[in-house]
């Protein structure tokens, strides 16, 4: 692999603290790179460090005298007097870009509700970041840095990203590097992680859940190292009058133990035990939506519909996620089921005992501390909650939120993003509701702390409702998923999955094209490809290379089946006695059936791959 870009011996110093000391990383064709840490730690530091955007105290950035780097900031870096079609393509002539293919996917997949002749300073924060990352894509690089790509897109455009990033360059080539917080997003791209942590960077094999397990096994060697070092100064203390010395080998890495620490978890909840507390807290009626439209009146007498007949039934101890484009009516949802948002027909039933609590993008529920610090805030709070069906003190919540003794002196003002969203999610924990609303709570937070957050949510005995474009988060914290689509609530017993699949064929029914964009050259084939122009992938729409994905996976699983099986009827024929001619007969026409199922099972997949370009 051709080496790209590095640095070495490198060191960061900001005033207040190091940030980095003797870093030294490469970064070659082919990486696709997962960087992660708890906020603060250095991560988009250590992005602007590569993309030459930051010189090192110490040490020195090494880059390939040809590589093209991309960069997407956290700040957008569009004007505000363009348009929206001109910040994505430039100067460049209509069937220059409207004749490339790769140019009109992106377009496609990040800005088709955005009118292309929009003024920058007229779109929201969401769509200027899709135009940014428009802008971004459509140029020609050998490595793209991008910090936090995810923020402020739907569940569709992060599949969509997702789709484009694993299908931009070939296996060895290109380079991508990746500050965010979406486990999911991390899983399905990367397939190498850093983590940065106390002035260095570590790195691990594989994507997101590969480097959770080995960390587990980190943890595990670290403490075990720990006890070795302890039993073995004990050791040296008592033999020190004969002059003995004591010796230690190092520890060996064994995946086999990581797993045994697994082997026995528990289920993530106690679906059974939290839902018989709801129903004590909450009795047996929560809100019912029955037959509820709700219509706004626009310019000229036009009304828009954003819900239309909806019947949903939420019950005591229910935990719904609610997926859905932006724009679509998630908001108006969540006030019609609270009942501060006035419905246009139908009825909205909440019962007697039913007590809200909405954790919101804007935090509302900080307002009123101002400059108070953390421990008066908490102080105020005397009573416990019940987590995990135990009582649980604000000092302890507090500790489970990864709040740290020095904090409980900050004043609620100085806190960072991500501290006021877990200080607000523990203030509204202890005014016991039990029905919980929580519009992204995975804003501002680390992988570390949404873990915690998510431990906590997994104990807590309520009614919760979820409104995030996390899916990593969606899916671990709630057992249904729920979909609005055209004013309609839809369930989704397959997942956010089923919902990507569903918006496709809306969109395919619909006749697909480029949205708010000007439409392409008369002729101009519309499907996506990827940036090496393979055949098979250009005739192939998301969602169909999603549903072939799928099928592989499938029958990657089924082949394991089937080989176990295989093996099975293997040891069986072994113990059988040789002179049984028909139980070895019919033990060998049993393999032979199997090796056909799997025949088969391998040639579908090599279908899909060869359809897929891979």
């Amino acid at each position: 692999m051709a080496f790209l870009l590095g640095c070495e011996k490198v060191r960061v110093d900001f005033p207040t603290k190091t940030v980095f000391e003797s870093v030294s990383l490469g970064v070659d064709e082919g990486d696709r790179i997962g960087i992660v840490g708890r906020n603060g730690d250095g991560k988009s530091t250590l992005l602007n460090l590569l993309a030459g955007r930051l010189d090192p105290d110490e040490g020195r950035v090494l880059r390939n005298g040809t590589v093209r780097v991309g960069v997407l900031g956290q700040v957008d870096e569009l004007r505000d007097g363009d348009a929206a079609g001109k910040a994505i393509v430039g100067e460049r002539p209509e069937h220059e870009w409207a004749g490339d293919a790769r140019i009109r996917d992106i377009i496609a997949g990040l800005t088709r509700d955005i009118p292309w002749d929009a003024r920058v300073d007229t779109l929201s924060g969401g769509q200027r970041r899709r135009v940014d990352l428009a802008r971004l894509l459509v140029g020609d690089w050998d490595v793209l840095a991008l910090d936090e790509p995810t923020n402020h897109l739907d569940v569709r455009a992060i599949a969509w990203l997702a789709e484009h990033l694993k299908g931009r360059w070939r296996r060895d080539a290109g380079a991508l590097l990746v500050v965010t917080h979406d486990r999911w997003f991390l899983d399905e791209v990367c397939l190498r992680m850093w983590e940065v942590h106390d002035r260095v960077v570590e790195p691990f094999e594989g994507g997101f859940s590969a480097y959770i397990m080995q960390r587990v096994e980190r943890d595990r060697r670290a403490a075990l190292a720990e006890q070795k070092r302890q039993n073995a100064l004990r050791r040296e203390l008592a033999w020190l009058s004969r002059g003995a010395r004591a010796r230690a080998t190092k520890p060996k890495f064994h995946v086999a133990a990581a797993q045994a620490l697994i082997a026995d978890v528990p289920p993530l909840r106690d679906e059974l035990a939290l839902k018989r507390m709801a129903m004590a807290r909450l009795g047996k009626q929560v809100v019912d939506l029955e037959h509820v439209s709700v219509r706004f009146e626009g310019e000229g007498g036009s009304a828009r519909t954003v819900l239309d007949d909806v019947e949903w039934i939420i019950g005591p101890g229910d935990r719904y996620g609610i997926v859905g484009e932006n724009g679509a009516g998630k908001t108006t949802l969540l006030r019609v089921i609270q009942g501060v948002q006035r419905v246009s027909a139908g009825r909205v039933k909440i019962g007697q005992t039913v007590r809200f609590a909405v954790l919101s993008q804007h935090l509302d529920n900080l307002a009123a501390f101002g400059n108070d610090r953390v421990r008066q805030v908490i102080g105020r709070y005397s009573r416990r909650t019940m987590l995990d069906g135990k009582e649980t003190t604000p000092a302890q919540l507090l500790e489970k939120l990864g709040f740290s003794r020095a904090d409980l002196n900050e004043p609620v003002c100085d806190l960072s993003g991500g501290q006021k969203r877990r200080l607000a999610l523990m203030l509204i924990l202890l005014d016991e509701p039990n029905v919980l609303i929580l519009d992204e709570p995975g804003n501002d937070l680390d992988t570390d702390m949404l873990a915690a957050m998510e431990e906590l949510l997994d104990g807590w005995p309520g009614t919760l409702l979820l409104v995030t474009h996390d899916r990593y988060l969606m899916e671990r914290v709630t057992d249904h998923q729920f979909a609005l689509i055209d004013g309609k609530v839809r369930h989704l017993p397959g997942g956010v999955e089923e919902y990507l699949r569903m918006a496709d064929e809306r969109d395919a029914l619909a006749g697909g094209g480029l949205g708010g964009a000007q439409p392409p050259v008369d002729g101009a084939d519309v499907h996506p490809t990827s940036a090496n122009g393979e055949e098979g992938r250009e005739r192939l729409s998301g969602g169909e290379q999603r549903a072939l994905r799928k099928l592989m996976a499938s029958n990657e699983r089924k082949m394991e089946t089937l080989r176990g099986k295989m093996e099975d009827v293997r040891a069986q024929m072994a113990a059988v006695d040789p002179t049984d001619f028909a139980a070895l007969g019919e033990a060998q026409a049993r393999i032979d059936e199997l090796q056909s199922q799997m025949d088969e099972l391998e040639e579908a997949w090599l279908e899909a791959a060869e359809k897929l370009g891979e």
